[in-house]
């Protein structure tokens, strides 16, 4: 009985604040596997720490880059970025960043040149473990020229000089000794993990007062936040990770929204809008989220191009597609979005073939079938482990679609899946995965995927794991097309390369493409002010426009 009547006073008083609209719950499918910004590379971080801290620069909504945590976009124009020679003789370029003044901890220790040196400092460190480690190579000198001041000098002059979206600030007051303590141990030792809910963390809009491993994330209004006071006195991201459960608690009232940013798939919302569309506000988003499968070319068999190219036709993602997710997520040739600019069609285009691709393995020695089940000279059966985020039931049914067709080929695929948290935070980012592993990449608008393609990218032990290139790809044009496109001024002369780079992207086929992901938003009527991007800025970097409608 004492228990019932908790539960009711706890009900009591949820309800009354959402009858107040001072509080907003908002269900995604991930739990972050670290809350340090540049170490990882997981979604549901950004998403939760896009409320709490502001980058230097970012694309806004319309797609153009603009300031955040800086006062002005440098520009060779205006005189704040400079070309000049780097060491060797190469062509390099100076940009100086000023910080808001206002900007502020949350303890109260201003955002300074020290932290952004800090930072820096962690980044070069080869065994710090951060994952954009082409920026802080390219970084090769930083001068603090005063307390809030600072110029970066880059190794090259790229097109993008000016955004430094992916240069997260750390907080030196909190961070340093650690890091100088034992830099090969920080990513196991930072403040960010060993004390989520320190103040001194945050300068966004909101700070983390509350986390529950694997459960929720609470935030509440930062009190040094320079801007926009934000209208929600409580914000609780809450992590569902089967998306029918996700549905379920919107329905009964114990989230508010689901986050497009990280929620449902699009068939499922679909479904969703058809049977209680009238209860929400639906909102659909196209963009440059791109789904694949990882393929890691140290397995021998896939080290072949002809197994890989077998395996592309082997699958039907037209009818994926088409019948998932009623044609709204496009098939992808490469991985640059039609809706890009440097986007070509002229690169080979995978349709769904078995009568080739039986071809191709038998070409490639798997020839012999017993059970239906391809095998080569050995006797060695041709098997793969297929793995995604558990819980994910569009990801799972699209594994079952995958392991049914191939199939039909010959090819024997064993579904293993495992959390997000463990996924990304071991598996992928340390190359556990033995066959495919499927899932999406976000990116901003003509984003040179160097972390993700380039040789010098391949998580080692050496490296601490740093880098994205989870295929390890290695291919010598294309490391010297992602160099030569970041230098390329001339737009034109850089649509020429980007159209290379996408051939032998779709020839060498280090990943299978799938599709073209639409973020799908389920929001409640009586919320305001979410504008999705299209791109990997989440909604949440612009929370403080976030309202209650009367």
């Amino acid at each position: 009985m004492k228990r019932f009547v908790v539960i009711i006073v706890a009900c009591m008083a949820w309800a009354g604040l959402a009858e107040a609209k001072d509080r907003l719950v908002i269900g995604i499918t991930q739990f972050p596997s670290t809350f340090h910004p540049n170490i990882d590379s997981m979604l549901a971080k950004t998403y939760i720490l896009s409320a709490t801290r502001r980058p230097f620069t970012v694309q806004d909504p319309k797609w153009q880059l603009q300031c955040m945590l800086c006062t002005k976009l440098p520009t060779i124009e205006n005189g704040l970025a400079k070309p000049e020679t780097a060491p060797g003789g190469k062509k390099g370029i100076a940009v100086t960043y000023t910080i808001r003044p206002d900007a502020n901890w949350g303890d109260g220790k201003p955002v300074s040149s020290k932290d952004v040196v800090f930072t820096w400092k962690v980044g070069r460190h080869p065994k710090s473990g951060v994952s954009g480690l082409e920026f802080y190579r390219r970084a090769y000198k930083i001068v603090a020229v005063d307390d809030k001041t600072f110029t970066l000098h880059f190794d090259k002059l790229t097109f993008a000089y000016n955004d430094i979206n992916g240069f997260e600030v750390l907080p030196a007051h909190l961070d340093e000794k650690i890091f100088d303590s034992a830099p090969a141990e920080y990513k196991n030792r930072t403040t960010f993990d060993r004390d989520t809910t320190n103040k001194g963390l945050y300068f966004g809009p909101y700070r983390i007062s509350e986390v529950k491993s694997g459960a929720h994330v609470v935030l509440v209004p930062n009190e040094s936040w320079w801007g926009k006071k934000p209208h929600f006195k409580q914000v609780i991201v809450r992590v569902i990770g089967n998306t029918a459960a996700l549905e379920a608690n919107l329905l009964s009232g114990a989230i508010d929204m689901i986050s497009g940013d990280l929620g449902i798939t699009i068939d499922q919302a679909l479904a969703f809008e058809k049977r209680h569309g009238k209860k929400f506000n639906m909102v659909y988003k196209s963009g440059l989220i791109y789904e694949h499968l990882d393929l890691n070319l140290d397995n021998p068999i896939l080290k072949d191009k002809r197994v890989r190219e077998a395996l592309i036709l082997g699958i039907d993602r037209k009818a994926i597609s088409s019948q998932l997710f009623a044609g709204r997520q496009p098939v992808a040739d490469t991985n640059i979005n039609p809706l890009d600019w440097i986007y070509t069609k002229d690169t080979p285009v995978y349709k769904f073939d078995l009568k080739t691709a039986g071809k191709l393995l038998d070409q490639a020695g798997w020839s012999v079938k017993k059970r239906g089940i391809r095998h080569n000279a050995k006797g060695e059966k041709l098997s793969f482990e297929l793995m995604t985020t558990a819980g994910n039931r569009t990801r799972e049914l699209v594994e079952q679609v995958l392991q049914s067709q191939w199939k039909q080929l010959g090819v024997d695929i064993r579904i293993r899946n495992q959390p997000a948290r463990v996924f990304f935070g071991q598996t992928v980012t340390q190359r556990k995965f033995t066959g495919l592993a499927m899932f999406a990449w976000i990116s901003a608008p003509e984003s040179v995927p160097r972390s993700t393609l380039h040789s010098a990218h391949i998580p080692t032990k050496e490296n601490n794991w740093g880098g994205q290139n989870y295929t390890g790809f290695k291919n010598a044009e294309m490391d010297t097309l992602l160099e030569q496109i970041e230098i390329e001024l001339d737009k034109s002369k850089r649509e020429k390369l980007w159209h290379r780079f996408q051939q032998i992207y779709a020839t060498e086929l280090p990943v299978i493409p799938l599709y073209f992901r639409a973020n799908s938003y389920i929001l409640p009527k009586w919320l305001t002010g979410i504008t999705p991007t299209g791109h990997q800025g989440t909604t949440t970097l612009w929370i403080e426009d976030w309202g209650a409608r009367n």
